[in-house]
């Protein structure tokens, strides 16, 4: 346990809001309103700690809609330890409904958390997540204040279920876009199915961005272990939301801060547990977000560095066979830590928000099934991280090493003579409503060997970074049994997704990058060996299609359509810089180096 020096009543921040002697009149405004719905004057002046929470769920937010119910639990422990819990909303952010994408909303959840959390008299602040974006929203806001914070995550789905068969949420709709394609099933079906994925309460119950970004917040320290993955129905759910809530009054006492631990070693760590799970390809755009705002630089280079070798335990959906409902009984989060510290791949010291190190949270913690979360020395994949791929086209690109099938490996990368290679040509869309239009046009004469290409996907051409690039071969190649091809976009795609795509590629079309120069039938070489994409033609050629694009005024994307889409696009940087606000990074640690002016 560490030794924290403890703070005393008198060094509670809510005290200038609401016992401030020097300025009667504006604690005078400040109290007299929050009165009339039965808050006592004792409990704003007595020295209780006034705990914020942050309340994603609502009913616009179905994978965290339970936190409505959960948070009665988080203010019971918040009340029992001795603080007084004050909810407030959080922008709501629906990964599957939000058009025309939830990565639209990230920074603007996150600047919204960042006003409350600073300009509100709050000592500490439980931040409720689930679904994808909410997480890395709440923790980047945590680290700009940096006042005490804790991260309860609202729990995955219940197994899906179809007789016998697991159905994974996400994952199945890509498995069954391409039965509907082939003719194997209907309309009818298809939504019937892919029903049977979400049979409960909670966020996606497959390695999804979802289950990826919560097991992260828990790596990195923010999270009470063990929490990330207890299926939202289960009992201790309701029970580890009351130990938040009593957690958290605590570090406000000990001045316990994010910044105390989201450290480089919490970075690196959460890099190297990703890859065991097999986590999300969306999980190194929040998580270099969070370190930005940290103070900490981390890029893609570090994820191939530090992640690239280690292997696959987490036997889930989509890189594996289980739901996290196993996944959470062969000991979660915490198990495949056991793995990693055991094998000397974790910074075992790094610090967590129950006040422990990494290192003695794990003891006991061994896997409970090891068909779920394997052992080190028998994984699924021997390296299973991200490639960060560089070429004359861009200058990063993630590829998931971890669901590269054995029928894509035979098809693409198994020739002696060029080992873990390929080429191809291309077929260029722009954007997903252009591939929905073309993709089944036998002009294209797309076959097995063509690589789809998505640009005007990014955070400034969609905007906001869409998932559309794991796209799936025209109806006729589907029918013939060639049911993927490789993928190359400078969008993103779903977590739950097993296609193992070139992704968010950056710089992107919308910005002057190279796939803005691309036409289909040009060649691209594929080297996974070398970490390259190379667009097979002269360099003169490539400038000469530089300058004539410039000549038409530069890519052309979609106009905006709100004010949000318009200011996001002016500041917003690369998927691989986080996708943050070009200024927001530099705001740190605000809560104590720019404490709020008086407004009265």
């Amino acid at each position: 346990m560490a030794n924290f020096q403890r703070i005393t009543p008198e060094q509670l921040r809510s005290r200038y809001w609401f016992d401030n002697p020097d300025h009667p009149g504006t604690t005078a405004l400040c109290i007299e309103r929050y009165l009339n719905y039965g808050i006592t004057l004792d409990e704003l002046t007595s020295g209780k700690p006034i705990i914020g929470i942050c309340q994603s769920g609502s009913d616009l937010t179905p994978c965290n809609r339970h936190h409505i119910e959960l948070v009665k639990r988080v203010k019971d422990g918040i009340r029992a330890a001795g603080g007084v819990p004050f909810e407030f909303p959080m922008h709501p952010i629906h990964e599957n409904v939000r058009r025309p994408t939830a990565a639209l909303d990230r920074n603007l959840a996150y600047l919204g958390i960042v006003e409350v959390l600073h300009g509100y008299p709050l000592d500490g602040v439980v931040l409720t997540t689930g679904c994808d974006k909410t997480t890395p929203a709440a923790l980047m806001a945590a680290a700009t204040v940096n006042i005490p914070a804790i991260v309860l995550s609202g729990g995955p789905m219940l197994n899906g279920w179809r007789g016998a068969e697991r159905v994974g949420s996400g994952t199945i709709i890509w498995e069954l876009r391409k039965r509907l394609a082939a003719g194997d099933i209907d309309y009818a079906e298809f939504l019937s199915r892919a029903s049977d994925s979400a049979p409960s309460i909670g966020h996606c119950n497959t390695m999804g961005t979802a289950s990826t970004m919560n097991s992260m917040a828990e790596v990195l320290g923010m999270s009470l272990p063990g929490s990330a993955v207890i299926p939202a129905p289960y009992k201790e759910r309701a029970m580890v939301s009351y130990d938040t809530g009593t957690r958290i009054v605590d570090m406000v006492w000990e001045d316990v801060r994010p910044l105390d631990i989201l450290t480089r070693e919490a970075f690196e760590n959460a890099i190297v547990a990703c890859s065991a799970l097999g986590g999300s390809s969306n999980a190194p755009v929040h998580i270099n977000a969070i370190a930005r705002h940290a103070g900490i630089e981390l890029d893609n280079d570090d994820w191939q560095r530090l992640g690239h070798e280690i292997p696959l335990l987490a036997n889930v959906m989509p890189a594996g066979a289980f739901l996290c409902e196993e996944f959470h009984r062969a000991g979660g989060v915490p198990a495949i830590l056991h793995e990693l510290h055991t094998a000397g791949k974790l910074h075992g010291d790094a610090l967590t928000v129950n006040g422990r190190s990494i290192g003695d949270n794990l003891k006991g913690r061994e896997t409970r099934d090891a068909d779920v979360i394997c052992r080190y020395a028998d994984p699924l994949v021997e390296h299973a991280g991200f490639l960060n791929l560089k070429g004359n086209l861009f200058d990063s690109a993630l590829m998931k090493t971890s669901v590269i099938s054995r029928d894509f490996r035979e098809r693409f990368l198994n020739d002696p003579n060029d080992p873990d290679a390929f080429e191809g040509k291309v077929v260029v869309f722009d954007g997903s409503e252009d591939y929905h239009a073309r993709i089944d046009d036998p002009a294209l004469n797309i076959d097995a060997r063509t690589i789809l290409v998505m640009r005007g996907a990014g955070p400034v051409g969609h905007p906001g970074g869409a998932e559309v690039v794991n796209m799936q071969p025209p109806e006729a190649l589907i029918k013939q049994g060639i049911e993927s091809l490789p993928c190359l976009g400078d969008g993103r795609q779903s977590g739950t997704s097993g296609s193992p795509s070139i992704l968010n590629a950056s710089p992107e079309a919308a910005t002057g990058g190279g796939l803005a120069l691309l036409e289909s039938g040009d060649q691209l070489r594929v080297d996974l060996k070398r970490g390259e994409v190379q667009l097979l033609i002269d360099a003169s050629e490539l400038d000469a299609r530089r300058e004539r694009l410039a000549q038409q005024g530069g890519y052309r994307y979609p106009g905006h359509q709100t004010p949000w889409q318009e200011i996001q696009r002016s500041m917003v940087e690369p998927l691989d810089r986080g996708m943050t606000l070009e200024t927001a990074s530099k705001y740190r640690d605000v809560a104590r180096q720019h404490p709020p002016r008086d407004n009265h």
